[in-house]
């Protein structure tokens, strides 16, 4: 009986009647680009940055081309993390140490989890409970808020370790560290979350990288990027795990465009900015320009290839996702803002199960999408100056499969769709008290020079 019941049961397990054990979970990497616009990237309509590695993600993946964040770099954080719109969750730059991330979900599930970069949902300094150690990584690596003075101080784990000046040097800096994550943790499910200090206000690109791109210093940056993104992704495939990881690289907001472009300039008038083209505007934004951004989905084995989808889709959404993904349970003791898009992303399905989108611009509501359609609110009273934008005074309709540019407003036409969007704005909360002070707002700096 003992010979024959290990035959019995490779035969069985042979012809399916054992069922075989399931697959590992996968593991998730989130690359986050700050300030970066919509058609920045090659495969997104660039005709000046060159970014082969992105291309070839895109050509191998899923391309994501209504996909929105937030229109400023905190509160866009705090909504990735949590799935929440930053109205509830404390506004975004101080996201309460009681809301749950996507870091503390997956751990449920036996996750390894390490965030390398800038996180800017702590009010930019050291504070118990609401560091990336306190909110579900395991490890961290980069600086808690911008560089806008021209310095980060960086962060191992909670020990402040250093500050530079060395701007040239973080894109590298974060890409050996996510390296070495991926090479001890292949072993075991992984998220790993690389939120980029590039390109947010005083940028700098490495030797190899400077003065080597058609697009000035804006356009080194981005290909240093690019470069690096396709080290990360030659690092899974060297560690042999590739084939079970979810890559999503998207961007925090649109880019520093318009009249704030000045303040970018240390080159005369010839230093290169982001471009949201064809959008509306740019961040901080509730324009096309300040929340839409380029957003790829890649896996070799999870992910099929050579695909694009203009359903609407979101950072909020990548919360539920994950935790389906990977057989974890997303918070049920609040709302949540995300949607599940995991058919979406695997390609189960060829449709987003979001069907709209609200846009809150310093924890106001600005704007609702609703399928095709899009109703910018009058009268709005919170709003980043360096927009340049002026105040919306009567309802704004825009048709954006039609003119995603934003440019004809078809309000007076279609009265009973205002009246359908405007309906939907109690649906979600604006943030009500007091205005929380202006973050992420320019000042005349030069870029940095080494």
């Amino acid at each position: 009986m003992r010979f024959f019941l290990p035959l019995l049961v490779g035969l069985t397990s042979w012809f399916g009647l054992i069922a075989p054990a399931q697959a590992a979970s996968p593991n998730f990497v989130v690359i986050f680009l700050d300030d970066v616009g919509y058609s920045d990237i090659g495969c997104f309509g660039s005709k000046v940055n060159r970014t082969p590695r992105l291309d070839q993600l895109a050509k191998e993946g899923l391309r994501l081309t209504s996909f929105y964040a937030q229109t400023v770099c905190g509160p866009s954080r705090a909504a990735l993390l949590t799935g929440r719109f930053p109205t509830r969750s404390g506004g975004g730059w101080r996201t309460e140490s009681s809301e749950i991330t996507i870091a503390e979900v997956l751990k449920t599930a036996g996750y390894a989890t390490c965030c390398i970069g800038k996180w800017d949902i702590s009010q930019r300094r050291y504070q118990p409970g609401l560091v990336p150690n306190d909110q579900g990584f395991d490890e961290y690596f980069g600086p808690l808020g911008a560089n806008d003075n021209g310095s980060a101080t960086l962060f191992r784990n909670r020990d402040e370790i250093e500050t530079t000046r060395d701007m040239a040097s973080l894109t590298k800096r974060y890409t050996d560290a996510a390296i070495d994550f991926i090479t001890r943790q292949k072993d075991k499910p992984f998220f790993l979350y690389i939120p980029h200090t590039m390109a947010h206000v005083v940028i700098d690109a490495s030797e190899q990288f400077k003065g080597q791109s058609n697009n000035e210093l804006y356009g080194d940056v981005i290909e240093e990027l690019d470069w690096n993104i396709g080290r990360v992704i030659d690092a899974l495939k060297a560690q042999g795990v590739a084939d079970n990881t979810i890559v999503v690289f998207t961007t925090d907001n649109g880019p520093w465009s318009g009249p704030e472009a000045r303040y970018r300039k240390s080159h005369g008038d010839k230093l290169a900015t982001g471009t949201a083209r064809p959008l509306r505007s740019g961040k901080g934004s509730a324009y096309e320009g300040g929340f839409r951004v380029p957003t790829i989905v890649w896996g070799p084995k999870l992910i099929p290839a050579g695909r694009e989808n203009d359903g609407i889709a979101s950072t909020l959404d990548l919360l539920p996702t994950f935790a389906a993904l990977a057989g974890a349970k997303a918070p049920t003791d609040r709302p949540l803002d995300g949607f599940d898009q995991s058919a979406l992303f695997t390609g189960k399905s060829t449709a987003s199960t979001r069907d709209r989108f609200f846009y809150h611009v310093k924890e106001e509501l600005h704007a609702v999408r609703q399928g095709d359609w899009k109703l910018m609110i009058p009268n709005r009273e919170r709003f980043f100056g360096y927009t340049g934008d002026a105040k919306v005074r009567t309802p704004e309709l825009y048709n954006l499969r039609e003119d995603i540019g934003e440019k004809t407003n078809l309000a007076d036409k279609h009265p009973e769709i205002v009246q359908r969007l405007t309906a939907m704005i109690s649906e979600v909360p604006s943030r009500s008290g007091p205005e929380e002070p202006d973050r992420d707002v320019p000042r005349p700096r030069q870029v940095n020079q080494r």
